[in-house]
């Protein structure tokens, strides 16, 4: 090679140039070369015109379009070999990657040149200053069909799109490309081009817990970027599945109380999950990314759990660690199909229904919340006057005192039914219903009679209706004392109570008088002082169905029995049975 000075009409651009694109943009050259001229000599060989220009394509231009408006020194040259072409494509794509990027197809076309001209992969890398990598990938352009070249380089496909095609087959190619030309159909692109090439399943070798040599399929590289790829999902996951098990059993070996293997794709929100030590019970959970990436979070349990083992503690009790068998959804698919066989056949065990009854009522379970009527008043008149004037108190703590014998709760518990009632109230239902399965059904009768007498409801129109069947007799259990008088007020009531115990006479001349002389009659009439006698009087408040003195209403036991007394009306041959 020698260094010389050519005129401008003398030099033109070698057909071994790699550079095809990008070449007249020297809009950047210009300023320095005005100020400054050509610093740096074009390389350039002799043919028979005069000499073509292997390295320094826009350097050239630039010269060219200067001589548009100014003269041009001649051009310092370095002139080069004739027939050496192979030595003129690598100094042309030298001079070009070093300086102005060419086309990724300009550079594919250059090195597929130099291959074709006997270099290796690693001599143009070596020679070029560039990766073995970058040649690799150019070289990689030679897999595209030329319709999806030509696109490329109109700009109609993005670079993505062709780095993504280099790793298609010539059939999956064409498939594409007919897609693409086809306006009425989709053709992915970039990333979703990737994942329509593989199914949606681009596995990353890089995931594989296994040893690479032991997968039997290909792998496929991406050549544009670090990722490498299996073709074959099904042998992916038969090997990684059972690197998985592996990693479970090591898990347990090391002490861990359970290993949970979630769905591939499954995520894990770890925002409901609480992070705990493994001797305190934490799980390892395994997630599998569809990617093949398995990440296993070590000493987790979830936020309900958590909370769970705090009331628990709060409560000193102890709290199971270990996850339930059935998911919620599998329980509650076997609850209600176990349940629609036992109670189809409950329908015929009277004697057994009778006493899951009477156990739910005593005990409490999710769909019974019975509790029993407290008899509770605001006055403690009142509350005396039921206590120490009422025999019935007397005879039904008697009996609950019985029924909590036959229940074997006697020493250990003071009421039948608790105040708490349903599921909450604390007796075992399982241990009722044994108790219950034990006795006769005279004895289970007896109990359930005395539950469901603990459980009415007071001040309910339903205790008119029994009192009107049972023909209940108040004047058995209660007479009237100081705190039923001192809580009459109604003087038009109490004149025709008067009229009741006195007669007429005495109501009529007594009914300007007090309430409190009125009522001072009532009870001397009651008590003998004046006649006639009249101890086991009844005010019509105490009779069943209960009665009013006057016509104006307002008494809450009277409305709420009318339903029941429409219908026990309407029933009549049951009352005079049941009676």
């Amino acid at each position: 090679m020698k260094l010389t000075h050519l005129p401008l009409t003398q030099l033109k651009i070698a057909p071994v140039n790699v550079r095809k694109h990008g070449a007249k943009d020297v809009g950047d050259l210009l300023p320095s070369i005005r100020s400054l001229g050509l610093i740096q000599p074009l390389l350039v060989r002799s043919n028979c015109e005069g000499f073509e220009v292997v390295a320094g394509q826009r350097r050239f231009n630039a010269l060219t379009k200067l001589a548009d408006e100014m003269e041009v020194d001649p051009v310092p040259c370095i002139i080069m070999d004739e027939d050496d072409d192979a030595k003129a494509i690598e100094a042309s794509l030298a001079e070009n990657i070093i300086r102005l990027p060419m086309d990724e197809i300009d550079q594919y076309k250059a090195f597929a040149a130099l291959v074709k001209q006997g270099s290796t992969v690693p001599e143009i890398a070596s020679q070029f200053g560039v990766t073995e990598r970058l040649v690799t990938q150019r070289l990689a352009i030679a897999n595209l069909i030329d319709p999806i070249l030509n696109a490329y380089r109109r700009e109609d496909i993005g670079v993505d799109t062709v780095r993504a095609l280099t790793m298609a087959s010539c059939k999956q190619q064409k498939a594409w490309w007919a897609l693409f030309k086809d306006e009425d159909a989709y053709a992915p692109q970039g990333y979703a081009l990737k994942e329509w090439l593989f199914g949606g399943k681009d596995i990353l070798v890089e995931n594989a817990l296994f040893d690479e040599a032991d997968y039997p399929g290909s792998v496929i590289s991406d050549l544009f970027g670090d990722a490498r790829y299996f073709d074959d999902a099904e042998t992916f996951w038969n090997l990684q599945s059972k690197e998985i098990a592996k990693f479970k059993e090591a898990y347990l070996a090391d002490g861990w109380r359970e290993i949970v293997v979630l769905d591939i794709g499954e995520n894990l929100r770890k925002w409901e999950y609480e992070k705990i030590d493994k001797e305190d019970g934490g799980r390892v959970y395994a997630q599998i990314r569809s990617n093949g990436e398995v990440t296993f979070h070590e000493g987790y349990i979830t936020d309900k759990e958590a909370e769970k083992r705090k009331r628990s503690d709060e409560r000193g009790e102890q709290v199971a660690t270990d996850r339930p068998e059935l998911t919620k959804a599998m329980q509650e698919y076997l609850d209600l199909q176990r349940h629609a066989a036992v109670r189809a056949e409950l329908l015929t065990h009277e004697g057994l229904a009778l006493r899951v009854a009477t156990a739910q009522i005593i005990a409490g379970s999710s769909l019974w919340d019975v509790r029993p009527d407290m008899q509770l008043s605001g006055r403690y008149d009142v509350l005396a006057s039921l206590q120490d004037n009422n025999t019935a108190q007397d005879a039904f703590a008697e009996e609950r005192l019985t029924v909590l014998d036959l229940l074997g709760l006697k020493d250990i518990e003071n009421s039948v039914v608790p105040n708490a009632g349903g599921w909450s109230n604390g007796r075992d239902l399982a241990d009722i219903f044994a108790r219950l399965v034990a006795l006769k059904d005279k004895e289970v009768m007896r109990i359930l009679t005395f539950v469901v007498a603990e459980t009415l409801p007071c001040g309910s129109g339903l205790v008119e209706a029994l009192g009107g069947l049972l023909d209940t007799d108040m004047s058995a259990y209660w007479s009237p004392d100081e705190t039923f008088f001192e809580l009459l007020r109604d003087k038009e009531a109490i004149n025709a109570m008067v009229k009741e115990v006195a007669g007429k006479a005495t109501a009529d001349a007594h009914v300007a008088s007090t309430a409190k002389v009125q009522k001072g009659i009532i009870r001397q009439h009651l008590d003998g002082t004046r006649k006639p006698h009249k101890p086991d009087w009844q005010p019509r408040y105490m009779a069943f169905l209960m009665r009013a003195y006057t016509k104006r209403g307002g008494i809450d036991a009277i409305e709420d029995a009318k339903p029941f007394a429409k219908a026990l009306k309407k029933h009549a041959a049951y009352m005079k049975k049941s009676r």
